[in-house]
């Protein structure tokens, strides 16, 4: 194990600092091999050890009754009823999608699905929230981004459907500040019986390890280190360490998992995921405080001449490693290989807390394994409140010359924030597994049924850059409280969450700022809404040639609904049944899609935000729908009370005759929170009112349903018109180079 020359270069080339390597010295009480400086490398990464996110992420609410496991597992747990856990988590796969948009997507898919039936259970549920720069126009950048959007999701819908695992739902929004860097984050549920949830762990000394799934290449090599990097031009070239996927082995590997996890083989498995076998190995012995000797020279190649250098740092795809009952080691081969897949018995469990590496006999890394787990640097880094932030919180709907409701309607209903997306979700198997009760497209969450008890999970993705650009803190916490508003009118009760926390350059103090803002709104509004965090992903450097991307934390949103045949819907049932509004309209325009499509500025202040309003709400609706008075419902959004009543309406075919007195012929457009529409039937009309009012919540007459046109006070416009552009502007933006 010789020294290292150049060792400038040579951490450079790693993303060490010489202070890091310092602390390795100290470690290794030596200098360390080109291997071990590999290993510190992907373990301390930003995106392996969460340096410089970790000082803002203790604190996060992860505990409640119905959570079976938080934070620090492959995924997040909760009680789904009768035996029955839901298992979900969120990623993001942003940097090999801006370099290979089909494999970065299909990729990210395929690694989210192995984060959940590691744990035992099999996916039933894909969402993604997805993020791209202006693709409107002749500009090079727009045709660019246009060829970003069609590789994605191409992607991910061909890696979903092979999987046989549908999207049900998810969300995609366009700004100029995504030019230089596309969010992609996939997310995805699986159902388990709760007593078969397994966990990431190594323990029993003499235990085999055993790796499973695809032979290991030299795709993905670096791909961690990459994340902990902000693009340049020179970025772009970065092929190689874009992992390549097969969703066809996955779905092997996924079969033989769920048929192994029948047996009682398994003390632990661990999906190889960012940083390969080196996170999986060094995590799951971590968490025991066990030691681990492996022997390279075992691990199945695909290419010719591999070092242990590359084996440990690959980020080949469709792999696991397992450590398993001594005496086992043969009927779990005897399992993969009936599904075609490697497997091969590569170290053992030891008592050491040492990870001993060694090739063809020989030792070629010997490291402790708390501290390369536990002892990377917690950074922090310097914040300071973005200077942008005084002139954009200063102007406000006043500023802007007065435009007429007609024109601003027509505009906004063209909006690719607004319209239907199905030229992306028509891509994707929505209905595969014969339990999918909301489908994408259906307005607010998608939801499921759980077969095995008569529930039905639903689940909604949810963030507004421009809120989080104006207030990170208040932004933040409408993410959460977006999504389990959407959740709520569903009629499920808002459980838990998962993250995605995707922000720029954290070497930026601006940017470290937002951050730190942003998960203390999430912080609160979990807090204040019972919905803790059960997992999440935190990805920074998402910045190109100095600009960062906004803040953008998504969040999704999983809840229960007690009965699968009782799910509300979001579309029109009826004409002549009444339309209410519920919640108070106050003229909020901070952020809001009006002020961007109209002026072309994201600017103004978030007012503040009332969750006892809010859980109010949720509460009205879960229990109006518990007794049948609801026939649909839609929360408010983007666009306010006109958008949300023209979705309802291009949905159903049905038409909407509405008034309503507001203090400005524009607030039909505000964006005021913790407010929604529903439909009831004439009959239920007292009732409903009577509930929300025992609840203190504001409720007033809309109008009703109709059978052609759409009125709201003085915007107007023939339901096939309005239907031509819901349904068909986005094809036409998007496949308008083709």
């Amino acid at each position: 194990m010789s020294a290292l020359e150049n060792i400038e270069e040579v951490l450079k080339s790693h993303k060490l600092s010489m202070d890091e390597y310092a602390h390795i010295k100290e470690i290794l009480k030596r200098e360390p091999n080109l291997v071990e400086i590999g290993i510190f490398s992907a373990m301390w990464s930003e995106h392996c050890s969460y340096k410089s996110s970790k000082k803002y992420l203790n604190g996060f609410p992860v505990s409640a009754p119905w959570v079976i496991q938080g934070p620090g597992e492959n995924a997040g747990v909760i009680d789904a009823g009768e035996g029955i856990a839901a298992v979900f988590k969120m990623e993001s796969h942003n940097h090999p999608s801006f370099i290979e948009p089909f494999q970065g997507a299909a990729t990210g898919v395929g690694g989210i699905l192995r984060d959940v039936f590691t744990m035992g259970a099999r996916p039933v549920a894909n969402l993604n929230s997805l993020r791209f720069g202006e693709v409107e126009g002749s500009s090079d950048s727009a045709k660019y981004q246009r060829h970003l959007v069609r590789g994605v999701v191409e992607g991910i819908g061909s890696y979903g459907n092979c999987m046989g695992v549908p999207t049900i739902g998810g969300e995609i929004s366009f700004d100029a500040s995504y030019n230089g860097n596309i969010l992609v984050n996939a997310f995805a549920l699986g159902l388990v019986k709760k007593e078969d949830i397994f966990l990431g762990v190594a323990e029993g000394m003499g235990n085999p390890v055993i790796y499973v799934g695809s032979k290991t290449g030299r795709d993905g090599l670096g791909g961690a280190v990459m994340s902990s990097d902000s693009f340049t031009e020179e970025s772009k070239s970065l092929r190689p360490t874009v992992q390549v996927g097969d969703p066809f082995t996955e779905k092997l590997l996924l079969e033989a998992c769920l048929e192994l996890f029948k047996t009682d083989h398994v003390v632990g498995i661990q999906d190889m995921g960012a940083a390969g076998l080196t996170s999986s190995s060094f995590e799951m012995a971590g968490k025991t405080g066990a030691g681990m000797i492996m022997h390279l020279d075992k691990v199945p190649a695909r290419e010719e001449g591999m070092t242990p250098y590359e084996f440990m740092l690959s980020e080949s795809q469709e792999r696991m490693l397992i450590c398993a009952k001594k005496g086992s080691e043969q009927a779990i081969i005897d399992i993969y290989n009936k599904w075609g897949l490697d497997c091969a018995v590569i170290g053992e469990v030891t008592d050491t807390g040492r990870m001993e590496l060694f090739w063809h006999g020989e030792k070629c890394a010997d490291m402790p394994i708390a501290p390369v787990s536990e002892e990377a640097p917690i950074l922090d880094r310097p914040t300071k409140r973005p200077a942008y932030l005084d002139a954009v919180n200063q102007k406000s709907l006043a500023d802007f010359a007065k435009v007429a409701n007609q024109e601003a309607f027509e505009k906004l209903l063209a909006s690719l924030e607004i319209v239907d997306k199905a030229w992306v979700y028509e891509q994707y198997d929505s209905m595969v597994q014969t339990n999918t009760i909301k489908r994408p497209g259906s307005l607010d969450a998608s939801v499921i049924r759980i077969k095995e008890n008569g529930r039905a999970l639903a689940m909604s993705s949810d963030c507004n850059p421009r809120y989080c650009y104006i207030d990170p803190f208040k932004g933040a916490a409408l993410a959460v409280v977006e999504s389990g508003r959407n959740v709520a009118m569903s009629g499920a009760r808002p459980l838990a969450i998962t993250d995605c926390l995707n922000f720029g350059n954290p070497e930026n103090p601006e940017v470290m700022w937002q951050f730190a803002q942003c998960c203390e709104g999430i912080k609160e509004a979990c807090k204040e809404l019972e919905t803790p965090v059960v997992s999440g992903n935190v990805s920074l450097y998402n910045e190109t040639n100095g600009v960062s991307v906004y803040p953008t934390p998504a969040i999704a949103m999983v809840g229960l609904n007690d009965d699968a045949r009782n799910v509300l819907t979001s579309s029109f049932k009826k004409a002549g049944n009444l339309l209410l509004l519920v919640g108070k309209t106050k003229g909020a325009f901070g952020g809001s899609l009006y002020i961007k499509e109209l002026y072309g500025e994201t600017c103004g202040t978030l007012e503040g935000i009332d969750y006892t309003a809010e859980a109010r709400l949720w509460e009205f609706v879960i229990k109006a729908n518990k007794k049948g008075l609801l026939q649909s419902a839609k929360d408010l959004s983007m666009g306010g009370i006109a958008i949300a009543l023209t979705k309802m309406a291009a949905l159903s075919n049905k038409g909407v005759k509405a008034e309503i007195a507001l203090d400005d012929p524009r607030w039909i457009f505000d964006e005021t929170q913790s407010r929604a529409i529903i439909e009831v039937a004439p009959e239920d009309a007292q009732k409903v009112a009577a509930t929300a009012r025992d609840l203190g919540l504001h409720i007033e007459s809309l109008g009703e349903v109709t059978d052609e046109g759409f009125r709201l006070n003085d915007v107007s416009m023939e339901l096939s018109a309005l239907q031509d552009v819901y349904f068909n502007q986005f094809a036409k933006t998007i496949e308008q180079d083709l």
